[in-house]
């Protein structure tokens, strides 16, 4: 009995004692690009700050040159730990389309505040999964440029859209580019 009474003693205490999670870093992201950078123009602080991984895996770049000035590129960012999830995307393409972010618009996902002029965009939080709230995406898109911001797997109790708008709105402005602008002679 006093074997028993002990050892529920030292399993009381273990429990007591095992350390408690370390809190949510809330910190907002950063209002301006600052380096270092991953992937050229990408913050790395803004990176950590969203997926909670600090030194990230990062594969990928952006030609600014590509067709015509409209860029062209992407950046993946994975866990270096484990089975090395993937943990965020950015992709650029000179396929833009704002019939397709007006008919995401439509149906439901929330409009982008302007964050480049002449541009448009939608961002949306969750995955397939329902109870995934840490899944969170953004597209802008102006001209032909668009823009895609997909964060596979955010910190719990953060605001992953907030995040993932956040990190458009401090790259946006280097990745569509000028040669995106309205009225942009085409040459």
């Amino acid at each position: 009995m006093r074997i028993l009474a002990a050892t529920g003693v030292v399993l009381v205490l273990t429990a007591c004692t095992t350390p408690p999670e370390p809190p949510v870093d809330r910190t907002p992201l950063p209002t301006v690009a600052a380096p270092p950078y991953a992937c050229d123009h990408i913050p790395l602080r803004a990176v950590e700050l969203m997926t909670g991984v600090r030194d990230p895996i990062v594969i990928g770049d952006f030609d600014m040159t590509f067709s015509k000035g409209l860029g062209v590129g992407g950046c993946a960012f994975y866990e270096r730990a484990g089975d090395r999830k993937k943990l965020l995307d950015v992709d650029l393409t000179p396929k833009g389309g704002e019939e397709m972010v007006r008919a995401q618009i439509a149906a439901g996902d929330m409009q982008l505040p302007e964050i480049v002029p002449g541009g448009i965009g939608f961002y949306t939080q969750g995955g397939t999964v329902e109870e995934d709230r840490t899944m969170a995406g953004a597209v802008l898109v102006r001209g032909k440029a668009q823009l895609f911001v997909g964060m596979s797997r955010g910190v719990e109790g953060r605001d992953n859209a907030a995040d993932v708008i956040a990190l458009m709105k401090l790259i946006a402005p280097k990745l569509i580019t000028d040669a995106t602008a309205p009225g942009k002679k085409k040459g």
